[in-house]
């Protein structure tokens, strides 16, 4: 069954300030799930973590309560509707040069089957310990600490208890929102098996504690702990768990995806990408339910949903264009990330002065269109998102079994400003798996249990590009959303199936000639170029870069996949 009708909740069992959020509780008179308790003082088992509080411990605090608290202790602000605002200062996207691993000895099984490289950066368990020791003191000396036992994975067979410790109201309200809140008997049980020590004030000395800067994100499995310095930004939060849950499933025999997905019930589709490709936008869709919006799981048993709530991208945020996620912006509960406000405290999404990468964090409750348990069936189509910056690929292509492989290990995209640190403006970049920041394990090993999940049920592939066409960035304006929204319907509800197709000769894969509510002169990129040799350059160009990214895969591939790679016409 599909839920398409808000759920209505009680209110914190926790007292609250004076605020009275406008008199708003979101659509509908929707507030968020209560589950928790209310403030706690002493440890409560906080010491099996290494720390010894001193101050007032808050344990599993509802958002009003933490709304309350970030705001006197001065953490964010209010919008004209009663939603938390907070900004992230220096780093407002993830920092993957500051991420580490701890590596066990050569004899550790923890960490034998990572993938060590400029992604899993190995680090020394005496320098973890070091600077983790520091980070233990540095919380146990806080005044206050905000802590929220979770879970991550809706399919109760397959989840992680996870508890998020922090200094930060608002981050705990992040978290909150984030993970799979546990019910109340849930929560009495509940006994973590891996923990966040969050201390985003805290910041590393590189000289001494082994860091490339101040900040530092380090996973150690043995401890089955993370922690988190000197950063903000609070998808280092989320994304720490989603990289331990890749290595964690495929041990399990399930695959771990970078994707949003939705379902109609009978149809289920998954959208790999990375940041600022389209996975929220495209996930949320009123004909379809919504699995997720970032993180699944694909077991026996078909999808699941790694998260509790949404983060989604808010630049250029429009209700017309985008009306389920613009409707999050003004429930309280929902978190806004370094976004401006006008006078009258109304948010500009335009406003790009603080970051492009402005983000929205609001539980998976809000979207009224939603699967009940955050679950669906096997996949029918499997969508890869790429936001091509050259302009060279078509709007959307049909790929065979052994160009979908080939592309999924490439994990071709840009980098789209705003998403990392540095990055001012879509650079052409690969990332394997479409998610190589998160993925411990080498990407064979995802890209295998990918195959052997689509050819199981008999899944088609589809490589969508919501970036460029007509001279690529610079020269044109990213693809018309109700495009890429028309030519995607029609690939999931099998429609374009019916239609022409042609071959690229370059690229091997096949290009629909035509779809109702798109114009034809687009689907063929070369047509939309004013010179065909300018676009016959740059599409070579684009060719020998996946040539050049593949080589490092190469070894212990197959021959079909091998030959599915794209060639240069000269």
């Amino acid at each position: 069954m599909l839920v398409s009708s808000p759920i209505y909740w009680a209110q914190s069992q926790v007292q609250s300030s004076e605020m009275h959020y406008n008199g708003q509780w979101g659509a509908s008179g929707m507030a968020l799930p209560v589950v928790g308790c209310a403030d706690r003082r002493g440890d409560h088992g906080l010491h099996h973590h290494g720390l010894n509080p001193t101050g007032t411990i808050h344990w599993n605090l509802e958002w009003q309560a933490l709304y309350d608290a970030a705001i006197q202790r001065g953490e964010g602000k209010l919008t004209s509707h009663g939603v938390l605002m907070a900004e992230t200062g220096e780093r407002t996207g993830r920092s993957p040069n500051d991420k580490f691993v701890v590596k066990d000895d050569e004899n550790g099984s923890l960490t034998r089957d990572i993938w060590w490289g400029d992604v899993n950066v190995p680090t020394t368990p005496e320098i973890y310990q070091k600077l983790s020791r520091k980070v233990r003191d540095y919380l146990s000396n806080r005044d206050e600490l905000y802590v929220q036992d979770l879970y991550c994975g809706a399919d109760s067979s397959e989840r992680l208890a996870i508890r998020v410790v922090t200094e930060n109201a608002w981050h705990s309200a992040f978290a909150r929102n984030m993970f799979v809140r546990p019910s109340v008997s849930e929560i009495e049980s509940h006994v973590p098996e891996f923990t966040i020590l969050h201390a985003p004030n805290f910041h590393a000395e590189p000289e001494i504690d082994g860091t490339n800067s101040h900040v530092f994100v380090i996973i150690s499995f043995e401890e089955k702990t993370v922690i988190i310095g000197g950063t903000e930004y609070a998808g280092e939060i989320k994304k720490s768990i989603f990289s331990i849950m890749n290595h964690l499933l495929p041990g399990r025999g399930h695959l771990p995806m970078h994707c949003s997905s939705n379902t109609t019930g009978d149809n289920t589709a998954v959208f790999f990408g990375l940041s600022g490709t389209g996975k929220t936008t495209l996930s949320a869709d009123p004909e379809r339910a919504l699995v997720g919006d970032d993180e699944h799981g694909w077991s026996a048993k078909g999808v699941f949903n790694f998260e509790g709530g949404c983060y989604a991208k808010l630049i250029d945020l429009s209700e017309e264009d985008e009306p389920a996620i613009f409707a999050t912006t003004q429930m309280p509960g929902s978190i806004l990330e370094n976004i401006v406000v006008d006078g009258d405290g109304v948010p500009d999404f335009s406003d790009d002065s603080l970051t492009a990468n402005t983000r929205g964090s609001y539980p998976i409750e809000f979207i009224e269109n939603r699967t009940p348990d955050s679950m669906a069936g096997h996949p029918q189509n499997v969508v890869f998102l790429t936001c091509d910056a050259f302009g060279v690929l078509p709007p959307i292509s049909r790929l065979n079994p052994a160009q979908a492989a080939y592309h999924f290990i490439s994990g071709y995209t840009a980098k789209v400003a705003g998403t990392e640190v540095g990055v001012k403006e879509p650079q052409a970049t690969f990332s394997a798996c479409f998610g190589a920041p998160f993925m411990p394990r080498h990407p064979s090993v995802y890209a295998d249990l990918l195959a052997e999940k689509m050819s199981q049920h008999n899944a088609k592939c589809w490589l969508l590009n919501t970036g460029w066409v007509s001279g690529g960035y610079g020269k044109s304006k990213r693809i018309r959303i109700k495009w890429t929204r028309a030519l995607l319907n029609a690939a999931l509800d099998g429609s374009l199936n019916d239609v022409e197709f042609v071959v690229d000769s370059r690229f091997g894969f096949e290009i629909p000639q035509s779809c109702e509510g798109v114009p034809d002169e687009i689907l063929n990129p070369r047509d939309t170029w004013g010179d065909g040799a300018e676009y016959d350059a740059a599409a070579n160009r684009l060719a020998e870069m996946f040539g050049e990214n593949f080589s490092q895969f190469a070894e212990g591939v197959s021959p079909d996949v091998l030959a599915a790679a794209p060639k240069p016409l000269y």
